[in-house]
C-alpha cells in the first residue's frame, strides 16, 4: 500500500546561515545532535520514500536562543532561506514560517510578512517558549490573528523547563509530553473555542493525547470550574489535525485512529532529526497496517494534506491536467 505520492507535513529545514549561528546562541538545550543537511539530500530522502512534497519546518528550539531584533532578523532569514527552496522546488518543498515568539508584535510582522510576501504555507509554533504553553493569554492576540487568516498551525515539540534525565535526550520522551501539555491547556483555556477556524496540526501523533484523552476530559471538570464539559472537552481535541512521525507502529496506529476524526490524519518523516532508517521503518509499518483500506491509507498519506494546503493542490491538479493532456 505504499504511496507514491506523499505529503509530509513533518520534515525540517536546516538553513545554513541559523545552523551555524546556533551554537553561540545556547545551541540545542534537548541534547538532540545536529544533523547533516542540505536540499538535495532532502530531495533524495524524499524520493527513497515516495515523498512527493515536504513541507518545511524549523526544529525546536528554533530562534529562541536569540534576543531582540536578532531574534526577529534571524526567523526573517530563516523563513526568506525557506520560501527560496520553495520558489526552487514549488512541487517538492513547502514552508511552515519560523515566528519569534514571545516577541508579540515581532510574531504579528512575521505572520504578515510570511502569508502576504513569502506565501508561506502555514506557521511553526513551538509547544513552550520559556516555559510558557499555547494556551497562556500571552498569546491571545497572535491566535486571533492566526485565526482572522483562517491558518494552518503547526505544532513542535520544545523541550519541557525541566531537566532532561541523563541518556534520554529530549525528542526521545519529553517532546511527546510538552506536545501533550500544550494541546490539553489549550483546550483547558479556551483558546480552541475561541479560535475555531485555525487548523493546527500536532507533531508525533500528539504525543499522548489521544492514548489518554478521556483521562483528561473527565478529570479537568472536577478541579476547574472554567472549563467545558467532557463531552466538549473531547470534541475540541478532535479538532486537532495529528502527523505520524515517528507514531505509526501497530502499538500507535490503533488509538490514534480510533480517536482522530476522519480526514486529520498526516503523514510525517521528522527528517532530517530522525535517522532515515528511523523513518523509514514507520513509513513501512504505517504501509503495513492491514486495519485501514486502501483509500484510508491515500487519504494519510496525501488526500487529507490537500485539503488544507491550496497551493500544493492546485499543483496537483496542473499535474494530473498535463498528464492527461499528454495522454
Amino acid at each position: 500500500m505504499a504511496s507514491k505520492n506523499r505529503i509530509d507535513v513533518h520534515q525540517h529545514v536546516v538553513p545554513p546561515v541559523w545552523a551555524d549561528a546556533l551554537p553561540s546562541h545556547g545551541g540545542d538545550p534537548s541534547g538532540w545532535q545536529g544533523p547533516t543537511w542540505s536540499p538535495e539530500r532532502a530531495i533524495a530522502f524524499m524520493d527513497s520514500q515516495q515523498i512527493a512534497t515536504g513541507v518545511l519546518s524549523l526544529t525546536a528550539p528554533g530562534v529562541q536562543g536569540w534576543r531582540g531584533q536578532s531574534r526577529l532578523d534571524m526567523a526573517r532569514q530563516v523563513n526568506e532561506y525557506t520560501a527560496g527552496l520553495v520558489a526552487k522546488h514549488p512541487t517538492r518543498f513547502g514552508n511552515f514560517a519560523t515566528v519569534p515568539l514571545p516577541d508579540i508584535d515581532g510574531t504579528l510582522k512575521v505572520i504578515e510578512h510570511s502569508l502576504d510576501t513569502l506565501n508561506a504555507d502555514g506557521l511553526v509554533l513551538l509547544s513552550n517558549y520559556d516555559g510558557q504553553y499555547l494556551g497562556d493569554p500571552t498569546f491571545e492576540t497572535v491566535w486571533a490573528e492566526l485565526n482572522r487568516r483562517k491558518a494552518v498551525v503547526f505544532i513542535h515539540p520544545a523541550k519541557p523547563k525541566i531537566d532532561a534525565i541523563p541518556g534520554m535526550p529530549g525528542p526521545v520522551l519529553d517532546y511527546p509530553f510538552d506536545t501533550t501539555r500544550t494541546a490539553v491547556q489549550m483546550v483547558l483555556n479556551g483558546v480552541i473555542a475561541r479560535n475555531p477556524d485555525v487548523r493546527i496540526i500536532l507533531s508525533h501523533a500528539g504525543g499522548f493525547l489521544p492514548y489518554a484523552s478521556h483521562r483528561f476530559a473527565k478529570l479537568a471538570p472536577g478541579v476547574r470550574k472554567d472549563v467545558p464539559t467532557t463531552e466538549e472537552i473531547l470534541k475540541q481535541l478532535q479538532t486537532y489535525y495529528f502527523d505520524v512521525a515517528l507514531s505509526s507502529s501497530l502499538a500507535a496506529l490503533p488509538t490514534l485512529t480510533a480517536f482522530a476524526k476522519k480526514g486529520h490524519i498526516m503523514y510525517g518523516s521528522d527528517y532530517p532529526y530522525a535517522p532515515v532508517e528511523v523513518s523509514a521503518s514507520f513509513a513501512r509499518q504505517l504501509d503495513a497496517y492491514t486495519a485501514q483500506s486502501e483509500d484510508e491509507h491515500a487519504a494519510i498519506n496525501s488526500t487529507n494534506a490537500l485539503a488544507l494546503f491550496p497551493r500544493l493542490a492546485r499543483q496537483e491538479r496542473d499535474e494530473l491536467f498535463k498528464t492527461r493532456n499528454a495522454a
